[in-house]
């Protein structure tokens, strides 16, 4: 027979009081001409609207949970959230000793407009989307920091503006997800080295045909 665990004071695993732990996506998208937005789903019971999540179950990995939820809660599949961070204040939830994984993805609105209608989520404005329960607002400040960090440096590293593009597309995508206006000069001088010319100009619009650039 197997001795059952016991640490350096006796006590067994279960003796120990546990958190239930849940897994909540902040899933940030650019609508067209739009600022950055982020998947809002409606709680069946209280009727407010949250960051879709849901409790992990027993045997169930954190990948798992994520993916279940955004299925079922927003109607997007196919999504790669990463880990962003362990939100786990005690008393952050109503509901009682709840620790969030928080994870984070980042879209093309194209690949999620369809499956937001069919599940009745919906996208709002990140400065808009706030008093949210269960710490939503926290972890939602998390990712626009950590998603504005990524793009203060390189082109739009997480592909949301489609391929190839002009430097004035690129800028305006840029400009929503930091929330600010950036100088034209300055921005192609920060970004065109990290681009490739396709040789392609763009085909409508005043003045002198744009040059369209993919990314490195």
């Amino acid at each position: 027979m197997v001795n059952e665990y016991r640490d350096a004071s006796g006590k067994r695993l279960v003796d120990y009081p546990r958190p239930s732990v849940a897994v909540d996506t902040a899933v940030l998208t650019v609508p067209p001409g739009g600022p950055l937005s982020v998947v809002q789903v409606r709680d069946a019971e209280a009727g407010d609207w949250r960051l879709p999540g849901t409790f992990v179950h027993e045997g169930e990995r954190l990948a798992a949970a994520v993916l279940r939820s955004l299925s079922e809660k927003a109607g997007v599949a196919g999504l790669a959230p990463t880990q962003l961070h362990v939100f786990d204040e005690p008393s952050r939830d109503s509901r009682g000793w709840v620790l969030s994984v928080a994870h984070l993805d980042v879209v093309p609105f194209a690949a999620l407009a369809p499956g937001l209608e069919r599940a009745g989520a919906q996208l709002v404005p990140v400065d808009d989307a706030t008093g949210m329960v269960h710490g939503h607002d926290d972890i939602l400040a998390f990712a626009v920091a950590r998603l504005r960090t990524t793009y203060a440096g390189a082109p739009d590293p997480h592909g949301l503006l489609a391929q190839p593009f002009t430097i004035s597309e690129l800028r305006a995508v840029h400009e929503a997800v930091l929330g600010e206006r950036l100088l034209p000069d300055s921005f192609r001088r920060a970004m065109v080295p990290m681009l490739v010319d396709t040789g392609e100009r763009a085909a409508s619009g005043p003045g002198k045909p744009a040059a369209r650039y993919r990314r490195v």
